[in-house]
C-alpha cells in the first residue's frame, strides 16, 4: 500500500505540475483572476470545494506537525499551491517509513515539525503569485 500511495501522490505532483504550467502558458494567473469566467457560479462553486478541502487536510497537518512554525509554513503552502503541498506532504510522510511499513505510521504518528520543505514551498509559492 506504501507503494501504491508513493505512486499516486507523485501523478498527482508530476500531473499538476503538468497542467498548471500548460494552463500558465495559455493564459496568466493574474489575467485569469481579472476575467469574467473567474464570477462564474461554478468557477466559484469549484474553488470553494478545493479550498475547503485544502483546509480540511490542513487541519489533518496541523496535528500531526507539533511545531508552530512548520504549522503556519504549511498552512501557506496548502492555500496558495493545494494540491501540489498537498502531494508534497504526503510524499514526505511516505518516504519516511519503508514500503513494507504500516500505514499507522504514516497517518496517525506525530512528529516535531520539519521546516524547510513547507518553508521552500511557501517561498516558491509566494514568488509565483507575485510575478503573477
Amino acid at each position: 500500500m506504501i507503494w501504491f500511495l508513493r505512486v499516486l501522490f507523485m501523478v498527482v505532483i508530476g500531473s499538476m505540475l503538468g497542467v498548471t504550467g500548460w494552463a500558465g502558458l495559455h493564459q496568466p494567473l493574474g489575467e485569469f483572476a481579472r476575467s469574467a469566467t473567474f464570477r462564474e457560479p461554478w468557477v466559484i462553486a469549484t474553488l470553494f470545494d478545493a479550498y475547503w478541502a485544502f483546509i480540511t487536510f490542513y487541519v489533518w497537518v496541523a496535528w500531526k506537525e507539533q511545531r508552530f512554525t512548520a504549522r503556519l509554513l504549511w498552512f501557506v503552502s496548502i492555500i496558495l499551491l493545494g494540491n501540489m503541498a498537498m502531494a508534497a506532504y504526503m510524499l514526505g510522510q511516505l518516504f519516511t517509513v519503508p514500503a513494507s511499513g504500516s500505514l499507522a505510521e504514516v497517518f496517525a504518528r506525530r512528529q516535531p515539525g520539519r521546516l524547510l520543505l513547507p518553508a521552500m514551498l511557501t517561498v516558491v509559492s509566494i514568488i509565483i503569485y507575485l510575478l503573477a
